[in-house]
């Protein structure tokens, strides 16, 4: 037996709204044998937009028994049944939550009209309950209220149940089958095609624009766990709702996919990622050259468009630095903005100091030269070398001067000792600490990868 639903709601996400109306049609694969339906007082404001929609006012549901009066009943009406809705998992993640608030669980075997007419039916321009019916002249009296919308989804299954040759319905109610969990728009055969492999998978909205980047050990398990659960919560319900296709790409370790996850997220900025969005280098060390011909450093926010000598995550961090190149190379601390009053200079050498003009543009700046130069060495460069996506290539990722380079595929036999040669076969990504981070951490962790240069 089959129960389909339908229901109204005051918004989009169970966590935050209640349900105005519900209609459920028990159906024998047949005909439909029974019929439930009833407004409910959702105990809150039905917005304006809404009531426009369905035509469910608040005076309408003012009088209408709590949803908690007739939890029982609905429970036992769909207990047992296999629960059908055109995108089931709005209507069961809604059923769901607040039946579990009355005290009841609901766990049902799922079937997704819009799933199955793509199916069933493919290559029409739209899935949608409205578009459907127009198209195979299933008539809808009462569009967007709950009976309306459930008798017309029981006579659209009807035609699924005789038109179902290749029986898409019994696979997907076979119980190893995940495929109802799946956002409605989503093809199975996106699932399908994902290797058991690390990788960067991308999910695309209709217009295919990605909208969320992710990272894998394993790109199929890691994708499919995002369709696990029930989370009632706005922002998962129209993140699966914004589902329609996925892309990858393939890694040659989770290393690489990581690196490649946090390249992305900066590049594309979609919509559904938070961490990494913002994550920038705070501070940096700047050098630059005044009006008089003194080069000059610098500690400052940090800036997009300027490249700093180096990067830091705190304004204490780089003033600690700048003290230190100060005292080693006898820089001048009014020259660094390190002293910003009208005192005397209080370097390591007064009677000798740029700022007083006792030392010459050229003369000075052969110290900040090399105090920039010895930064430069402490920096590390290094490469990783590992594991490739076929047995025939390395993955290599390189770290020049403490600054992520870029990374990519090298052949096994490629001997990657001369970094000019490397960085001929590697492709150059913009970086920040993140990256440098965590690929510095793996080459502690893992030192006989760690490919160093002379």
């Amino acid at each position: 037996m089959y129960a389909i639903v339908d229901i109204e709601t005051t918004g989009g996400h169970a966590s935050a709204n209640g349900i105005t109306e519900i209609a459920i049609c028990i159906h024998d694969g047949k005909k439909i044998t029974r019929r439930f339906e009833t407004l409910v007082n959702p105990q809150r404001d039905i917005p304006v937009y809404i009531r426009a929609l369905t035509g469910i006012t608040n005076e309408m549901v003012s009088t209408a028994p709590l949803f908690e009066d007739v939890a029982h009943e609905i429970f036992h009406m769909l207990k047992g049944q296999i629960f059908v809705a055109h995108n089931v998992n709005f209507d069961y993640s809604f059923l769901r939550y607040h039946l579990n608030a009355a005290g009841y669980e609901l766990n049902a075997n799922k079937l997704c009209t819009v799933r199955l007419g793509r199916k069933i039916m493919p290559g029409l321009v739209s899935y949608s309950l409205g578009k459907l019916c127009s198209h195979l002249g299933i008539s809808n009296n009462s569009r967007h209220r709950a009976m309306g919308d459930a008798e017309a989804t029981a006579e659209l299954f009807s035609l699924y149940l005789k038109n179902d040759t290749a029986n898409h319905i019994g696979q997907a109610l076979k119980i190893n089958s995940k495929e109802q969990r799946l956002p409605a728009n989503l093809p199975k055969a996106d699932i399908d095609a994902l290797p058991w492999c690390p990788g960067v998978y991308y999910f695309h909205d209709e217009k295919g624009k990605v909208v969320y980047v992710g990272k894998a050990k394993n790109l199929k398990k890691r994708v499919c766990s995002h369709f696990t659960g029930n989370n009632p919560g706005q922002q998962r319900q129209e993140f699966l709702k914004s589902i329609h296709r996925i892309s990858y790409q393939a890694c040659g370790t989770e290393l690489i996919a990581f690196v490649l996850e946090a390249v992305e997220i900066k590049r594309l900025w979609p919509k559904y990622n938070r961490s990494l969005k913002r994550f920038e280098n705070k501070y940096g060390l700047y050098a630059y050259e005044d009006q008089r011909g003194y080069l000059r450093l610098a500690v400052d926010k940090h800036r997009k468009h300027m490249p700093s000598v180096y990067a830091c995550n705190s304004l204490l961090e780089g003033y600690n630095l700048l003290n230190t190149l100060i005292d080693t190379f006898s820089l001048c601390p009014k020259l660094c903005f390190i002293q910003k009053n009208d005192q005397p200079c209080s370097g390591n050498n007064v009677n000798a100091c740029a700022c007083e003009g006792h030392e010459t543009p050229e003369e000075y700046n052969l110290k900040v030269t090399a105090a920039m130069d010895e930064l430069k060495k402490a920096l590390p460069t290094f490469a990783i070398r590992d594991e490739g996506r076929t047995g025939d290539e390395h993955s290599c990722i390189l770290i020049e001067e403490g600054r992520f380079y870029g990374m990519g595929y090298i052949s096994h036999y490629f001997e990657a000792d001369n970094i000019q040669q490397l960085k001929n076969h590697l492709t150059p990504y913009p970086g920040n600490d993140y990256i440098k981070n965590i690929v510095t951490g793996y080459a502690s962790r893992h030192p006989e990868r760690k490919v160093s240069f002379a």
